[in-house]
This record gives structure tokens, sequence and C-alpha cells, in this order.
């Protein structure tokens, strides 16, 4: 309970973040949290993956709360979501489930990684370049699987993969975006039960764990990710959102880093 402050002003950084990019929030989350955790001793073997099955959790709800904005404003396309849901299903809980068998160290490494990618991505804006049509159904049910494994392995909710395939796939941005955000939902739904299949099994975590899954953080992080989640959204229908996320990627480059530094 001492760090309650921690987890709410990660709360309203993740859930305006979630609004206005579509992300998700784990990116940031995840890093936020394995120094919280670290502090509080949890243990080294399940530190990444209580981190990354709190973020998963905490989307589950910020998704929400960012979907119905989106909505309100027509950004989101519900037959492409409904779609690539059950990959994105089966690709988040088969990938959770992976993850629980993997080392901390490996994921660590790889979450670092995967940042500095996505850092780089934000901060040179690179999208593809609108080529093609979308997939038939198989083809969108093929990309939701990819989607989902990769996006519950790293928290991400899978707005930095849904985003640059929607927009390959001719979809302005910000329905790329809206749509991004509603994939978060079952990203986050199926990837916390994995986590928390699998941390049903593990020794040694906290009390207040729920597999994977540590309660206390979920319960102070969602309350103010859902106030500001909205406020993030209804801004990315009225302002530039090219210099916020030039600033995001440079943070996401320092939290990679310091991860690294402390892997190494």
């Amino acid at each position: 309970m001492d760090w309650w402050p921690a987890y709410l002003a990660i709360g309203v950084a993740v859930g305006f973040l979630a609004g206005l990019l579509g992300i998700g929030g784990g990116a940031i989350m995840v890093p936020m949290l394995v120094f919280v955790f670290t502090a509080k001793g949890f243990a080294a073997e399940h530190l990444m993956h209580q981190s990354i099955a709190t973020a998963l959790a905490t989307i589950v709800f910020t998704s929400l709360s960012s979907v119905r904005t989106h909505h309100r404003y027509g950004a989101v396309e519900w037959p492409v979501v409904g779609a690539m849901a059950p990959g994105i299903v089966a690709g988040s809980f088969g990938a959770a489930l992976l993850a629980g068998l993997l080392p901390t160290r490996p994921l660590m490494a790889g979450f670092a990684l995967f940042m500095l990618y996505t850092g780089t991505q934000m901060f040179f804006d690179v999208r593809p370049r609108p080529g093609r049509q979308l997939p038939r159904p198989a083809g969108l049910f093929a990309a939701g699987s990819v989607i989902g494994a990769l996006s519950s392995l790293f928290a991400v909710g899978g707005a930095f993969l849904s985003i640059p395939f929607l927009s390959w796939c001719n979809l302005p941005l910000k329905r790329a975006i809206g749509t991004a955000a509603a994939n978060g939902f079952p990203i986050a739904v199926a990837g916390s039960l994995g986590y928390i299949a699998q941390g049903l099994r593990a020794e040694g975590l906290p009390a207040g764990s729920l597999g994977y899954v540590y309660l206390p953080a979920l319960g102070f992080i969602v309350v103010t990710s859902m106030l500001t989640a909205p406020l993030g959204a209804r801004l990315v229908h009225r302002a530039p959102v090219r210099p916020i996320r030039m600033a995001f990627s440079l943070l996401l480059y320092a939290l990679a880093i310091q991860m690294l530094v402390k892997l190494w």
C-alpha cells in the first residue's frame, strides 16, 4: 500500500497515452512496474512476468474507456475488429502461456529491444505506405494471431503492430488508431487469462497476486487510467499528435536503456 501514489501516477500516464496513441500503455507501464516491484523486493524470477501480466490486465479497462470515445467519433472499424478478434485471442493466450515458461532475463531483454524498435518507429514516423486493401477474413485472422501473440509477450495492446498493418491496408490513420484501440481489449483479456493460468502454478508470488497479476497495482492504476484515457482519445481528434509521439519515443529509448543497464 505504501506504493499507491506511484501506481496512481502510472495510471495517469498510461490512460492518457492509451487514448492518445492507441498503444495500450504497456510500453511505459512495464518498465515502471519493474522498477516498483524491484523496490518492493519481489522475487527476481517472477519480476518480468508480473509486470507484463499486470500491465495487460490494466489494458482490459483502459481499452474499454478509450474505445468508447473513439467509437463516438466513428473511428472504429468494427467489422475489422470482429474478423481479427478470434486470431487475436488465440495468439494472445498461447503467447502468454509460453511467456510463463521463459526466464525473466530473456523476457526483459526482448522487451527492451522491442521498445528500442518501437521508439525508432515512432520518432521517424515509419509507417508502410498504403499498398493494398484489407484482406479477407482468413487473412485478418492470421494477422490477428501474429499481432496478438507479440502484443501479449510485450504488453503493448496491439497498436504498435495493428496501426502499421491497418495503415498499410489503406485505413486512414485516425481510424487505424481507433480500431487498434478496440483490438487491445481481446488482446488484454486473453493474455491476462494466460498469465493468470501460468502464475497459479508459480511459487513465491507476493500476497495479493492472482496468478502473475498483482491486484493492488492493478486496482490503483485502473482508477486513474480510466479517467485519463478519454482525455487522450479526445485530443487525438483535435490536435496534432506528431510532437507527442516524438517525445514519447525518446521516453521509450530512456526506459529501454535503463532496462538493458539493469540486465547488464
